[in-house]
């Protein structure tokens, strides 16, 4: 999970040299924001009980031990690279505490989310863009929609990792990869893409490219990953998140979305009640999203997104306001929570299947 918010409501054309956090202003965001909860959402839909069931059945599938054994692959991954060139850095321009780039690794990840997609039996594509300093490689492996292909359900994590990156965000790409392999080889109503993006860890840099590149995609819904693995229900374990009122135990999905993103967030705080889940804490950011006080609830990919005005959900166990090994070289598998991580892994399942419209007989 970045640092560093992207803030702007201007998209980069480029990565430009990163910055150091701050700027931001952190202030209680008050009536500017809506607070939900799973056991008040008023204005929960009502959902189709067909697709409701079917999106239940679907996430039965996931298997917590093929999600631990792929966080424990990316980990190995990230351990054996080579990291980041840190020359390409001016040091009196980034907290090296906050952002340890000397540590930065993404190549043999990037091995191994491709690989791992041909293995299911999808066709890998990149999105490449050149840059003399950042160039950026995305993933992206597709179900193509059986109804309405040019409609468009994206699942995306970030690859690339500080250190060993077991929480952010080997957890968060192991989900997406779970939820590839129960889709592979099924049909879907509308196409289905899973997105590994490049750089998020230097300020959001592949999803920015990304969303460049496909300014008019009609994009359904999209659940981003980033951070969903780390589990403290110690009272006094989770800080206070800046605009987000939150218990003050780390035993939560805190689910983002903005106003034009609100209607999927109500569809998952449905599917979620259905399916048993309590654990998920919502905030719905006013407008695009990128007010003022925002910056900490636009730290990932979803941003960019919703200032190209995408839809995007933004799935965290909230990263360092409740992980002590957030960005250190403690951030190992064994600090992880396997039933949290398999539980949000579930949950987003079925909002796959609910929002692409699938499987199909």
């Amino acid at each position: 999970m970045g640092h560093q918010p992207l803030g702007a409501r201007r998209l980069p054309s480029s990565a430009a040299r990163p910055r150091p956090p701050g700027g931001v202003a952190v202030r209680a965001l008050s009536a500017a924001l809506l607070f939900l909860a799973v056991s008040s959402c008023s204005s929960r839909p009502s959902v189709d009980e067909s697709a409701a069931a079917r999106a239940g059945d679907f996430a039965g599938g996931v298997e917590k031990s093929r999600l631990l054994s792929d966080v424990d692959a990316l980990v190995e991954a990230h351990l054996t690279d080579t990291p980041l060139d840190c020359a390409l850095f001016d040091p009196s321009e980034i907290d090296t505490e906050r952002r340890p780039v000397c540590h930065l690794t993404r190549d043999k990840a990037r091995q191994w989310v491709r690989e791992r997609f041909e293995s299911l039996g999808y066709t890998v594509t990149t999105h490449d863009t050149e840059d003399a300093r950042f160039p950026t490689t995305n993933l992206i492996a597709e179900l193509r929609g059986t109804e309405h292909p040019e409609e468009v359900v994206v699942i995306g994590a970030h690859y690339d990792a500080y250190y060993s990156g077991a929480d952010d965000n080997s957890s968060g790409v192991a989900a997406m990869m779970e939820m590839a392999r129960l889709a592979a080889g099924k049909r879907f109503a509308r196409t289905v893409r899973f997105v590994g993006f490049d750089l998020e860890e230097l300020g959001l840099v592949g999803s920015t490219r990304y969303v460049q590149t496909h300014p008019e995609e009609r994009i359904i819904a999209s659940i981003v990953f980033d951070c969903i693995g780390y589990k403290d229900p110690r009272p006094g374990a989770q800080q206070s998140l800046p605009g987000f009122p939150v218990p003050s135990t780390g035993d939560f999905l805190a689910a983002i979305s903005n106003e034009p993103s609100r209607p999927r967030l109500e569809e998952l705080y449905t599917l979620a009640t259905r399916m048993g889940y309590g654990f998920v804490q919502g905030v719905v950011l006013p407008n695009e999203g990128s007010g003022p006080a925002s910056g900490n609830l636009m730290r990932s990919d979803h941003a960019p997104f919703w200032l190209m005005g995408q839809s995007a959900l933004f799935l965290t166990d909230t990263a360092n306001f409740r992980n002590p090994h957030y960005h250190r070289a403690t951030d190992v598998p064994s600090t992880l929570d396997p039933d949290f991580l398999t539980d949000v892994t579930r949950l987003s399942a079925a909002g796959l299947s609910f929002w692409a419209g699938g499987p199909l007989p």
